[in-house]
């Protein structure tokens, strides 16, 4: 989240990129609107991504859902929406060129079993031991390309959570860039479609502020800028799960938008727009994006959802 730009400073272009494996729920809600204010405040750019880089997980029919949802919302959107599973060739393209550096993708032929029996946990589940940073043992075949991690540190400073400093070979590990079943990690999906799309600024669910660092990492590697990142705290339900398709989330209610778009600007800790009518749109986003105020967003990971 940015403060108001000045006349030399590279215009802001923000996005929100859902994963289409159901409808908009509140907690996607959260980071639409947020990245919308952001962007609009400082007179930016707001694109769409879908991220339906997972073939698997995802839903027939719920990227139109959640775009419909978006605009009985009164969310618009600039530029054609970008869906990942169309640009397997980009990521290809930027995996051929970190493989160009001796040594710094491998193959691996562990099984998540394997790893999780011989590796202690970080930050995000087991940490890869590095079995195989010196070559597949005889018979075994890759399941799996890798970047190699040794001796990385990575530092930032969120707008909103503040400093975050991961020693990627310590808590992480030497991460996935490859599955050998065909997709792309979406750690390196995501690097090359943000910088394909001039991404400038990234306001997101605190779920992946621990990925931040691995992108970071990815854009070093590449020569790709970095974006201002701002973590947006998640909506949970009572026993603390993320509010998602698998915690049973029900889809946001589009027929009185401005009733749910006010739960969540209360939600990222601003003022409500109290004299707008539940379906105008048109004055709950001018009294919205007018009183945006990036410093009021709590500093938390998680908060409860208003319906829990």
């Amino acid at each position: 989240m940015s403060p108001p730009q000045s006349p030399s400073r590279q215009p802001y272009r923000g996005r929100f990129a859902p994963s289409p494996t159901g409808p908009l729920h509140f907690g996607s809600l959260v980071a639409a609107v947020g990245s919308y204010l952001d962007a609009r405040a400082n007179k930016g750019t707001w694109l769409v991504r879908m991220e339906d880089l997972d073939r698997p997980r995802t839903v027939v029919g719920a990227a139109d859902t959640i775009l419909r949802t978006l605009e009985a919302l009164g969310m618009a959107w600039d530029g054609e929406i970008v869906y990942q599973s169309t640009r397997d060739e980009a990521y290809r393209a930027a995996l051929d060129q970190l493989k160009k550096t001796k040594d710094l993708v491998y193959p691996c032929a562990c099984s998540r079993r394997e790893i999780a029996d011989s590796a202690v946990t970080g930050i995000d589940g087991p940490v890869y031991p590095g079995t195989c940073r010196k070559g597949l043992l005889a018979g075994r075949a890759a399941r799996a390309e890798r970047v190699l991690t040794r001796g990385i540190k990575i530092e930032f400073t969120d707008t909103i959570q503040g400093k975050v400093a991961h020693n990627l070979e310590r808590q992480i590990g030497d991460f996935v860039l490859k599955r050998a079943d065909g997709p792309y990690a979406y750690q390196l999906a995501v690097v090359v479609d943000d910088a394909a799309q001039g991404i400038t600024d990234i306001v997101r669910g605190a779920d992946l502020l621990d990925s931040t660092p691995r992108q970071i990492y990815l854009q070093q590697l590449l020569a790709l800028k970095t974006p201002r990142y701002a973590h947006l705290p998640v909506a949970v339900n009572v026993i603390g799960e993320k509010l998602s398709k698998q915690t049973l989330a029900p889809p946001v209610d589009g027929t009185s938008p401005a009733i749910v778009l006010n739960a969540a600007l209360a939600f990222l800790g601003q003022d409500v727009a109290e004299d707008c009518a539940a379906d105008d749109t048109a004055s709950f986003w001018k009294y919205a994006i007018a009183h945006w105020d990036p410093a009021r967003v709590p500093r938390a990971r998680a908060i409860h959802a208003p319906s829990e």
